[in-house]
């Protein structure tokens, strides 16, 4: 189908597509609602989206590593429903996009989650190596995928898995973009454990909810399409990430789909992930 470009864009409410109840043209807040506060340094207002597991592994894996410091609470925005919207959560992110955080040590709001976890990483110096080359290498690669997920997940993501109807052009494109970083990534990794060495970094973090799902076939359903076990050296790397046990723990939290023995909507403790992790190990009778 054709379409016929308007002089003018107007809004089309009813435009389709599962993201059309919230998506909008303007910014700000909808409704008044504060935020909960519970009784950890850091607050962190999230989803088990990619982005939204990207800090909830950094979290677990800081406190797998001895930084009591960042004990958090992790507190549920069901962004189906437009909790991104609400007065409280504009006020930590105008952008109105999970995940947010607010540090209660220093009254910092960081939003983006790239920007979260180099805040977690400086403010506990860990997983960013401290030589000059090293260190800009890791950012190389963090910066990489803050600018190559969207190309993932708005393009390829919404085109292949959520648009009310399938386009061959938009999916031909982002297809292509997304094996081009496929690629890229499996050269990167051909003799290097990790994404920026032999180090593992916040890189790494960020990089394995987004590219390690993918080839892992826990995001749109397209191992099969994007013919992703061609690619081993990003099979590899994606396994030796996601196993660890701060991932596993990270990757439930703010969990609000999926099987209910994966599902943890809030975390006040390490003692609410203990629960669900050892449930998925023993399931109940």
């Amino acid at each position: 189908m054709t379409y016929d470009l308007p002089k003018k864009w107007t809004w089309d409410t009813d435009n389709g597509g599962r993201f059309a109840n919230i998506n909008r043209p303007n910014s700000g807040f909808t409704h008044e609602k504060k935020l909960p506060i519970g009784k950890h340094p850091l607050q962190l207002h999230s989803r088990a989206t990619p982005n939204g597991v990207k800090v909830t592994v950094m979290l677990e894996e800081l406190l797998a590593a001895g930084h009591s410091g960042a004990e958090y609470d992790a507190w549920l925005i069901d962004i189906q429903k437009g909790d991104q919207f609400s007065s409280g959560f504009v006020e930590i992110n105008p952008n109105s996009k999970i995940p947010a955080l607010y540090d209660t040590t220093n009254g910092s709001r960081v939003f983006e989650s790239g920007a979260i976890l180099l805040y977690l990483s400086e403010k506990f110096n860990a997983f960013l190596p401290k030589n000059l080359t090293k260190r800009t290498e890791a950012l190389n690669w963090l910066f990489w995928l803050q600018g190559s997920a969207p190309y993932l997940g708005g393009g390829f993501g919404h085109f292949y898995s959520y648009a009310p109807e399938k386009l061959k052009y938009p999916i031909d494109r982002f297809t292509m973009e997304t094996k081009r970083q496929l690629d890229v990534l499996d050269k990167n990794l051909t003799n290097r454990e990790f994404l920026a060495g032999d180090e593992y970094t916040i890189a790494d973090i960020a990089s394995a909810p987004w590219y390690g799902a993918l080839v892992q076939g826990t995001i749109y359903n397209a191992a099969e399409f994007l013919d992703v076990s061609s690619y081993k050296n990003v099979n590899r790397w994606a396994n030796a990430v996601m196993s660890r046990p701060a991932y596993l723990r990270g990757e439930i939290v703010n969990r609000a789909s999926g099987e209910l023995s994966g599902q943890l909507h809030e975390r006040h403790g390490s003692n609410d992930i203990d629960i669900k992790i050892e449930a998925k190990i023993i399931p109940e009778k």
